[in-house]
């Protein structure tokens, strides 16, 4: 599957909901961590999303690649924050907070770890370096779609095709 958008992408919502789950640890707890700490979580938890979109906009999987090793290691960060100081008993009361945040953390390394996995057994390097074969491969499925969208909005209402959502889903695509 293709995403358009950066907001898109699973690894990138489970970023940005990190983030913000440690922004909200931030408001209700705040005063519990020295200044220096809080800084760095929230500088490494925003890291996470950053470098996944910063990655994805890139034009080639070694970029994006670069940049989810660092949005990895991003989250690994934060996981590490949480676990240096979990055992401080002046924390106890943002403890709930600090669990969630760290298994966020750990879905976040998981479903980049996952995304490098595919791009390194991927054909494709990049939006650039696409191979003849791959370059073939997209042309015919765009043919394909097209020659589909036509025919099902050639249709007559009799057609027995005509009612499949497909076909109404062609129709809705193609008003103005």
């Amino acid at each position: 599957m293709t995403y358009e958008k950066f907001e898109d992408l699973p690894a990138w919502q489970s970023a940005a909901k990190l983030y913000n789950r440690v922004l909200d640890l931030l408001d209700a707890h705040g005063t519990l961590f020295s200044p220096g700490y809080r800084n760095q979580l929230d500088r490494a938890s925003l890291s996470v999303s950053n470098n996944i979109a910063e990655g994805f906009e890139r034009v080639t999987t070694k970029e994006l690649n670069a940049f989810l090793d660092i949005a990895r290691g991003s989250a690994g960060e934060v996981r590490s924050m949480m676990a240096v100081i979990k055992n401080r008993s002046g924390i106890r009361p943002a403890k709930p907070f600090m669990d969630e945040i760290t298994d966020l953390s750990q879905d976040c390394v998981k479903q980049i770890t996952g995304w490098i996995k595919y791009l390194d057994g991927s054909e494709i390097q990049g939006k650039r370096h696409l191979t003849p074969e791959t370059r073939e491969k997209k042309q015919a499925a765009a043919t394909t779609k097209k020659y589909r969208q036509n025919f099902l909005l050639s249709l007559k209402t009799s057609h027995p095709l005509y009612n499949t959502e497909e076909a109404q889903a062609a129709r809705a695509s193609n008003r103005p």
